[in-house]
């Protein structure tokens, strides 16, 4: 895309630099990726109350509407659905494209709860956008259409180890919440040590209330030497973690497109996954990863063990895993976004 023709654009998201032992989030990385390529670009916001934010992107799409061409919305479930609507208003009154990016992995139960006034606020969105099949399948009850685009990762962050032959040292990296189930890794663990004594299991992540329970947990099971936390990783840190295992264990309830999984394929890990949300739209079953059921303990502990015994197997996930994560690559994805922005272009000027 020409730079004459590349449109100004104004990210409104949940922004978090700058808060330590958080992951940034897509719309920031976008953000920062977009502008480093050229592009005219505003950011917000990087509020820490709801409140605060919610104003600060209001008033940014009315009163900057002379600053930007298309607003691209995040959206997320519950509350935080209140502050797309508003913000979806804002860029409406000020004549700005909307695109609408669905984030949240609840966002299916909340379209199912309130259809009508989905349907309402998503109707302001010129383009529907989704990082998975899993949510853009989500408005399709509400006779409308998201295109799926990726999320981006910056794959160079992530050097890639082929594993020919993995050895019981298994990594789990989410928030220590209810929601992503790390009690099942630790639980994993003491079924795997009958066979494979030397099994190890490192978590990383941000307490969200579970880190202490699981700690006790794995004194309860007898693994708390085998299990090694180290709170939340840095890019440094996830490649370093990441390269010194073998096998990465999703033990999520729920989830859409997890940036985890994928950061874990770009690095080789062979990938063993609850099949929940858009879990099975990102990895097929004994290609890119093994699937077994939520919180199925004993089917994540006997995928893993399959992966000890069968190297062929774990060999062929790890090389199909990073080709799988190489399509979240900025190259790739940049140019379906600027498609995109192509085509709203267009349609503007044809109907000027």
């Amino acid at each position: 895309m020409s730079q004459s023709v590349r449109p100004r654009l104004c990210f409104i998201g949940h922004m978090i630099v700058g808060k330590a032992g958080q992951g940034t989030q897509q719309s920031e990385i976008l953000s920062r990726l977009f502008a480093q390529a050229g592009y005219s670009v505003i950011a917000v916001s990087h509020q820490r109350s709801r409140l605060a934010r919610m104003v600060e992107m209001v008033l940014t799409l009315i009163r900057r509407r002379n600053e930007y061409d298309i607003a691209v919305i995040d959206v997320f479930s519950g509350r935080s659905f209140t502050a797309s609507d508003l913000a979806s208003r804002a860029a409406q009154r000020a004549k700005r494209p909307i695109i609408f990016f669905l984030r949240g992995g609840a966002l299916p139960e909340y379209f199912a709860k309130h259809p009508d006034r989905a349907r309402k606020v998503l109707g302001r969105a010129r383009q529907l956008l989704a990082p998975s099949r899993y949510l853009a399948r989500a408005v399709e009850p509400l006779q409308m259409r998201a295109e799926v685009i990726p999320n981006v990762l910056d794959i160079q962050l992530y050097p890639f180890r082929k594993r020919e032959r993995v050895h019981p040292r298994l990594f789990w990296m989410r928030a220590f919440h209810d929601l992503y189930h790390p009690e099942m890794a630790v639980q994993v663990v003491a079924r795997l040590r009958g066979e494979f004594p030397d099994t190890t299991l490192t978590m990383a992540g941000q307490d969200k209330g579970l880190l202490e329970t699981t700690r006790r947990l794995a004194q309860t099971l007898g693994v708390a030497e085998r299990v090694r936390f180290v709170g939340f990783l840095d890019s440094a840190g996830k490649a370093r973690e990441g390269d010194a295992a073998d096998i990465f264990l999703n033990t999520n309830r729920v989830d859409n497109m997890p940036v985890s999984v994928v950061e874990a394929c770009a690095m080789g890990l062979p990938v063993v996954a609850t099949a929940v949300g858009g879990i099975p739209d990102l990895l097929e079953d004994g290609r890119t990863g093994l699937l077994v059921p939520d919180g199925d303990v004993e089917a994540m502990a006997q995928a893993a063990a399959r992966l000890l015994r069968e190297p062929e197997l774990a060999c062929r996930l790890s090389c199909a895993g990073r080709e799988m994560a190489m399509e979240s690559s900025w190259e790739r994805v940049r140019l379906h976004w600027e498609q995109i922005f192509a085509r709203i272009q267009a349609e503007d000027y044809a109907a000027a």
